[in-house]
């Protein structure tokens, strides 16, 4: 069963897509159906992120199962509003869309959108949607709300801070090495599927991602607010280099402390890579990357999947790694960086 798109319209799609969700947050006053959302935060700060996902820059729909990328899409805007100490609330989703798509594929999109939704407890309250010539684009915007004291930005690391990070890391980019190397390897063979047992781990982290938001909970729960927060999209150094940049400071991270799985340290040897090289600029990992004062260690060192990597240091100390033997070398940002010009993410 294929149903042009055209035979809905624009409206319809919507309409269609959007069918039975119900409003849960007492924020969302009103949803889709009218020109505006309308929404309310008395007392409240309101935290605002988009992200932009394009076919063939950030996904490919050869092993991408649109219900993954719909609940991806979500996912990762949930995780830059936990990433600044907040709780989303509403998301608004627009969909360009090429003639190759059908109806049932955009219900497969938005199955994975609605999960995302219901599993952390945000809103649906908007979007649009529009013919591409180049394929899928998707285009997420995710309003959430902090305490207004409670917001934290990467700029408020202070020397002697320590640096923690959530899970491990290196997890997704493997996930995605594994699948364009499956992808190669059965080009042009369609009765053939690769054989992923033992690395389903792997692929679940860069399939199906999971926001952080049992971390923001605990942190919470601690008495802890961190002075400075970052979500790991684009590789720990990158995104500590960030930190350290709009904070005016240094920092050691030692690499023997870096949360690695086995699963990801299997197959970097398997592919013949160096391990801390991928955990440290992999991006994708959605991971939190954030800062605690020196006097917080013995609780921050009991929340489980917490781990302290290192410190924040004088900004003239630079920024470096410690590794296993005792060598020093300059951090520096190899994670992926969208506008470059040679990209094979």
């Amino acid at each position: 069963m294929r149903t042009e798109i055209a035979t809905l319209g624009e409206f319809g799609l919507i309409d269609h897509l959007t069918e039975g969700i119900e409003l849960k947050n007492n924020s969302s006053q009103y949803g889709i159906g009218d020109d505006a959302a309308v929404l309310s935060y008395p007392e409240k700060q309101v935290l605002v992120t988009t992200d932009l996902l394009m076919e063939g820059v950030h996904f490919d729909l050869t092993y991408v199962p649109l219900k993954h990328l719909g609940y991806k899409a979500a996912i990762v805007n949930f995780s830059d509003i936990y990433a600044m100490n907040g709780t989303p609330k509403q998301i608004t989703v627009s969909l360009a869309l090429s003639k190759r798509f059908c109806v049932e594929e955009m219900e497969e999109l938005y199955a994975g959108i609605r999960l995302a939704c219901e599993e952390y407890g945000v809103d649906i309250v908007g979007g649009d949607t529009s013919s591409s010539l180049t394929g899928l684009a998707i285009s997420v915007t995710c309003i959430g709300e902090a305490d207004k004291d409670k917001v934290v930005y990467r700029n408020g690391a202070k020397e002697t801070d320590l640096i923690c990070v959530t899970g491990d890391l290196g997890a997704a980019y493997m996930g995605l090495q594994l699948l364009e190397r499956e992808k190669i390897a059965l080009k042009g063979k369609t009765d053939i599927q690769p054989d992923f047992s033992g690395k389903e781990y792997l692929l679940e982290r860069q399939l199906k991602p999971e926001a952080r938001r049992d971390i923001i909970q605990k942190l919470a729960e601690e008495g802890i607010c961190p002075t400075s927060m970052m979500d790991i999209s684009d590789g720990l150094s990158s995104e500590l280099l960030h930190i350290c940049t709009q904070s005016k400071t240094g920092c050691r991270i030692y690499e023997e402390h870096i949360p690695i799985d086995y699963q990801t340290a299997v197959m970097a040897e398997e592919f013949n890579m160096n391990l801390t090289t991928c955990a440290l600029n992999g991006g994708e990992d959605y991971e939190l990357l954030f800062t605690v004062p020196i006097a917080d260690h013995d609780k921050v060192s009991e929340i489980e999947g917490v781990k302290l990597i290192g410190h924040i240091t004088a900004p003239d100390l630079g920024c470096a790694l410690i590794t296993r033997d005792g060598q020093e070398f300059e951090l520096k940002a190899q994670g992926w960086n969208p506008l470059q010009e040679e990209n094979t993410k």
